[in-house]
């Protein structure tokens, strides 16, 4: 597809600049027409079939690595995380390692746990916003049960060395939680050379898919020490008086989810398996180029580290040094139809693939 074919199918980009995407992912038509499709057979269900579960899981499987059956659906990356934080066994003097700044999703679930006297490890960030795996490493002992950190950090768009922090991991007996929000979709993932153990994700970002859809990975490695907390009809074998699990992820699956919403995903996978996740990555990086230079000629602060090319993705923090001035800078911006996030003191910029170098300029022009 060409970039026009591709532009063609979100709306959006005859009516704004959308650098966005770390927020949501724009409707885009493939998804909508699926969408709309599946709801004109919920008013005429005349020879309605079932939501078959492999649409998602086996899209998923090739764009992030492992087996259909080692993801479960869910609804969104914290339900995700819980369930494991919940299902797995914990004793006092645990400990659980994660970066500082996280994600609440990647936090909250860890913080609720020192009510059963385990210790949460808050990993050093630098002042850059990223982190070392020695971060990782000065902090991991005998104790330690998990370490979780985000595969692309949604305040920084600082992207760490997965392989290298679940080596560690691994090297110290504990379990590699990654969460994939800002990352799955937009940067490469292969759960298995990534060594990751678990992985949690929404469709509604980088993913192409809405709000209310999710996924949980588990490795087949790991997932009978992860027990579940909210068993449904699909979690099991169905028989009435007695509950036998399934033996994969499956397992970590409740009741009934939004249907309509993962049809329509599909198709957001579809597509992105049709233009290939290591060239939405180089778009990427070509894109932040741009953002990056021309924010540099302007003499603005950028957050986001930038050093290192392997460790930015399409996410970029900058501000004008002063709050004010940020502030009205963004109102500027969304008030031309460019349309980006003003998360704390500073402006987060998401491109995507369908991002245009003409529309880089515009963004910078106003800047």
């Amino acid at each position: 597809m060409n970039i026009e074919q591709i532009r063609s199918l979100f709306p959006i980009t005859k009516e704004a600049v959308y650098l966005n995407n770390a927020s949501q992912s724009p409707l885009n038509l493939l998804v909508n027409n699926k969408l709309q499709a599946h709801l004109k057979t919920e008013l005429i269900p005349i020879g309605k079939k079932g939501f078959n579960r492999d649409e998602i899981r086996i899209p998923l499987s090739k764009i992030l690595g492992g087996l259909p059956e080692e993801y479960a659906l869910t609804t969104s990356t914290g339900i995700g995380i819980g369930i494991v934080a919940q299902g797995l066994k914990f004793k006092k003097g645990d400990n659980i390692i994660i970066p500082e700044c996280e994600h609440w999703n990647n936090s909250y679930p860890w913080l609720q746990l020192k009510k059963k006297g385990v210790e949460i490890r808050f990993a050093k960030i630098n002042t850059d916003h990223s982190f070392e795996p020695e971060a990782i490493k000065n902090l991991i002992d005998g104790n330690t049960r998990v370490v979780a950190i985000a595969a692309v950090r949604f305040n920084s768009g600082f992207r760490p060395n997965l392989s290298t922090i679940g080596k560690i991991a691994h090297e110290n007996g504990a379990l590699f939680l990654v969460d994939a929000a800002q990352a799955a979709g937009m940067i490469p993932i292969d759960v298995e050379k990534d060594q990751i153990d678990v992985m949690s994700g929404c469709g509604f970002k980088w993913l192409l898919g809405m709000h209310g859809t999710g996924f949980l990975y588990v490795s087949k490695r790991v997932v009978k020490s992860i027990n579940p907390v909210l068993p449904g009809m699909f979690a099991a074998d169905r028989i009435y008086d007695q509950l036998s699990f399934y033996n994969d992820s499956r397992k970590f699956e409740t009741g009934t989810i939004a249907y309509s919403l993962f049809t329509a995903w599909s198709a957001g996978l579809e597509l992105l398996l049709k233009i290939g996740i290591e060239k939405i990555y180089q778009k990427a990086l070509e894109n932040t180029d741009l953002i990056i230079n021309g924010l540099q000629e302007k003499k603005y602060q950028i957050i986001t580290p930038i050093k290192k090319r392997d460790e930015r993705t399409a996410i970029i923090h900058f501000n004008t040094g002063s709050l004010e001035n940020t502030v009205i800078l963004y109102k500027k911006l969304v008030k031309k139809n460019v349309l980006v996030t003003l998360q704390g003191e500073n402006i987060r910029v998401s491109p995507n693939f369908f991002t245009t170098k003409e529309e880089i300029k515009i963004f910078l022009n106003l800047v």
